[in-house]
């Protein structure tokens, strides 16, 4: 099956909060939650295609022994790289693909950049925070956000705003 989709912005589709306990409310949150698995996992929108997660899995790799820039920088820990996956798994479909990238106190970043003045990183630690710092225009962003398996809307919008036309 084709699907095309015409979105001048990112679709968010993400996890409806269940706060009914009833078998319905059950049945809609496991549908949603599959319908939304089934658009990641489609041809159009699932970041795979865009080569993200084996750019993911070759800094890992790359990354995991310590002092691996030679400089005495943290290995990136098996937990980092998971919530690094669970993040981007999170993200609206239709993100534009991100750069991806460790640092050295053993965290992975994701990027977003537009141009000089216009650019988003995300930084993803083992305690499940991210800490993200923006350039748009004159406007500066930063803050730290935690990371329960929802994309924060905070980040959510920056993004929108770093992609923005």
């Amino acid at each position: 099956m084709l699907m095309e989709v015409t979105a001048p912005a990112i679709i968010s589709l993400g996890s409806m909060p269940t706060t009914g306990a009833s078998a319905t409310a059950q049945f809609v949150a496991t549908q949603v939650e599959r319908g939304r698995r089934l658009l990641q996992n489609s041809f159009a929108f699932r970041m795979r295609t865009k080569g993200v997660f084996g750019e993911l899995a070759q800094t890992v790799e790359e990354c995991r022994e310590p002092n691996w820039d030679g400089y005495g920088a943290q290995p990136v820990s098996d937990i980092t790289y998971q919530l690094a996956q669970k993040f981007l798994v999170a993200l609206p479909l239709g993100t534009p693909r991100p750069s991806i990238g460790a640092e050295p106190d053993g965290h992975l970043t994701v990027e977003w950049y537009r141009s000089p003045r216009r650019t988003l990183s995300v930084s993803i630690s083992s305690e499940g925070e991210l800490h993200y710092a923006a350039l748009i225009g004159s406007a500066k962003a930063y803050g730290t956000e935690p990371f329960f398996g929802e994309a924060p809307k905070a980040i959510v919008d920056l993004i929108q705003r770093v992609i923005a036309v």
